[in-house]
């Protein structure tokens, strides 16, 4: 480890809340092992024996995937365990593979130095996006591709830890966070990572806090160092003095009691005290994901992310194989409804065929893309519809930004109609069909959208994002990606208006819908579903049996009244907490 800096004084990191609960305890640094990699020339009689130690390595690599697998299924169940299954099939890639033979065969280069080069070209693609969900991604495939070196290098991999510590680390890969946890790990903290990172979902399914997004924490913390992760509110604090320690402990006893709380309303509907209902459904990628939504009280899925079997594959999926994985999640869930978004990809984001752009966000992307390919979008819809025979599949369009798209599209959905039709495959002749309203030129059309569809689901990310035309990934101007901006709120006021005049239902599937403090604006506004990640969801839930709403429509006209984003965000946490006083919310 290099010299780092020392500290007497409590110093307090902010970053960002990944899996909830507070521990104290000593840091071990870990320092990630990325083997070096360098080119090196071989002549045409030693290319059996290199490709002899790549596949050798692929074996092993596979083999240690398995068993954290195996681990993984036995400690958190086969629905978080998922995440290790996609890691294999990238080893098991037969044209990822057969393409880095060929090169070492063809270039005559070592085995490492073209592993690193190939799977690079996905890991780069993945971490140019400012989607955090891909950007995520590409450190699952940086993991699969540093364990095949590792072991082409013969090299061994560091697990065991002695004694109880707080994990300080730049980045941690799934399997990192599984092997750490056979040790007496009180927490987790990274200076990198969201909260939809694999390493933040397998901490909270470990019950591990974890603190991610930290920055410059490796930097300032050595191994023995006192810490203290508070996983509620994304700090880590160096040094903490003993009137931290005890008001954490304090904080940590409040928010045990209210989760108590919550495990009673799993199996109960959110309705509010004046029996006013709100669809409460989750957002998730896996099929196996499903379990954990449907335990945690979910009344649906609000958004499936398609795009997630593309990872690590250099071709898109046939039809046959959407069919399957969309009948096992619309079965699993069943009879509630499954809401599945076409393949959200191009522009940044990854796709088999994407290609650069100078400005992505503004690129070739969503509903543009598939358009352009019909071949990808006629088997995706076909797979959906045959899907669809229990009736209760729905589909979704990414990055609508005209009507003439969303004509198109409905184009695209009659013409894999009447294909089933006329070959006698059975399907929902009435699935329903919608739209994200993520485009602040979407979001101005939405009462002639919603007319053409059956329902609109407002992304809230980026329609923040392009409403403030702020990038959220660029520090620079991080503070002006507002949420809770009055211009924001104002216009889903707008298209959730929109949509009603059409007597058509309006969803919120971004993080917002996650977001206790705006949960009594949402149902304020009239909004008829809200989709969040799972682990959050029995908080929304008691929110919305907390509230009346016709007083929670008075709080919404009340903001709609507001000029400043701060001014909003103030008043909406006050009013969740005179509500639902048990609720520990943070100091904004």
């Amino acid at each position: 480890m290099t010299d780092t800096p020392q500290h007497t004084d409590e110093i307090i990191l902010k970053g960002v809340a990944a899996a909830p609960g507070i521990a104290c305890g000593s840091a071990y640094h870990y320092s990630k092992l990325i083997p070096e990699v360098r080119a090196r020339a071989i002549t045409a009689d030693e290319v059996p024996a290199e490709l002899e130690r790549l596949r050798t390595a692929n074996a092993r690599s596979e083999k240690e995937l398995r068993k954290v697998l195996a681990f993984a299924e036995q400690k958190l169940g086969s629905e978080s365990a998922v995440i290790f299954e996609a890691q294999i099939m990238i080893l098991s890639d037969t044209i990822l593979m057969g393409t880095i033979e060929q090169r070492i065969a063809g270039e005559l280069k070592n085995a490492e130095h073209i592993v690193s080069d190939e799977i690079s070209k996905y890991k780069h693609l993945m971490l140019a996006s400012t989607d955090e969900y891909m950007h995520e991604r590409a450190h699952d495939v940086d993991d699969v591709m540093n364990r095949i070196i590792r072991n082409i290098q013969d090299q061994k991999l560091f697990s065991r830890l002695e004694g109880a510590s707080i994990i300080v680390s730049e980045t941690l890969a799934p399997a990192d966070t599984v092997i750490f946890s056979r040790n007496q790990i009180l927490g987790y903290a990274t200076d990198l990572g969201g909260v939809t990172s694999h390493a933040a979902i397998l901490s909270r399914s470990l019950k591990i806090p974890a603190v991610v997004g930290l920055r410059n924490a490796t930097r300032l913390i050595k191994t023995g160092d006192a810490v203290a992760i508070d996983g509620y509110a994304g700090h880590l604090i160096i040094n903490p003095s003993p009137a931290t320690i005890e008001h954490l402990e304090a904080k940590a006893a409040k928010f045990r009691a209210f989760e108590e709380q919550l495990t009673d309303i799993a199996g109960l509907p959110a309705v509010t005290i004046d029996k006013a209902k709100v669809e409460l459904s989750s957002n998730i990628e896996f099929a196996e994901e499903v379990e954990f939504a449907r335990v945690q009280g979910s009344e649906g899925i609000g958004l499936f992310r398609t795009e997630s079997q593309l990872i690590g594959r250099a071709d898109y999926p046939s039809e046959e194989e959407q069919t399957a994985l969309y009948t096992r999640v619309a079965e699993a869930m069943y009879p509630h409804p499954v809401l599945f978004r076409t393949f959200d990809i191009g522009g940044d984001k990854l796709a088999p065929d994407a290609h650069h752009e100078e400005n992505p966000f503004l690129g070739w992307r969503g509903i543009r893309v598939l358009l352009d390919r019909p071949d990808i979008f006629t088997a995706q819809l076909r797979a959906l519809l045959r899907a669809s025979a229990r009736k209760n599949v729905r589909i979704m369009f990414p990055m609508i930004s005209t009507i003439e798209e969303v004509h198109r599209a409905r184009e695209f959905v009659h013409q894999a109609q009447a294909e089933l039709k006329a070959a006698g495959v059975p399907f929902d002749p009435k699935m329903k069909i919608g739209v994200m309203i993520e485009v602040p030129s979407a979001a101005l059309m939405a009462e002639q959208i919603a007319e053409e569809v059956d329902f609109l689901s407002i992304g809230t990310n980026d329609l923040t994002q392009y409403m403030m035309a702020v990038d959220r990934g660029n520090d620079s101007v991080a503070t002006l990606y507002q949420p809770f901006n009055p211009a924001v709120v104002r216009m889903i006021h707008f298209v959730v208006e929109a949509a009603h005049r059409k007597h058509k239902w309006v969803g919120i599937c971004g993080e917002m819908a996650g977001d206790p403090v705006a949960t009594v604006l949402f149902v304020g506004l009239g909004v008829d579903e809200l989709s969040v990640i799972p682990p959050v969801l029995p908080e929304i839930k008691k929110i919305i049996r907390s509230i009346r709403q016709r007083d929670a429509h008075r709080v919404a006209e009340k903001v709609l009244m507001m000029t400043g984003e701060r001014e909003i965000r103030e008043y909406l946490s006050s009013i969740t907490r005179t509500r639902v006083p048990e609720i520990p919310l943070e100091e904004q």
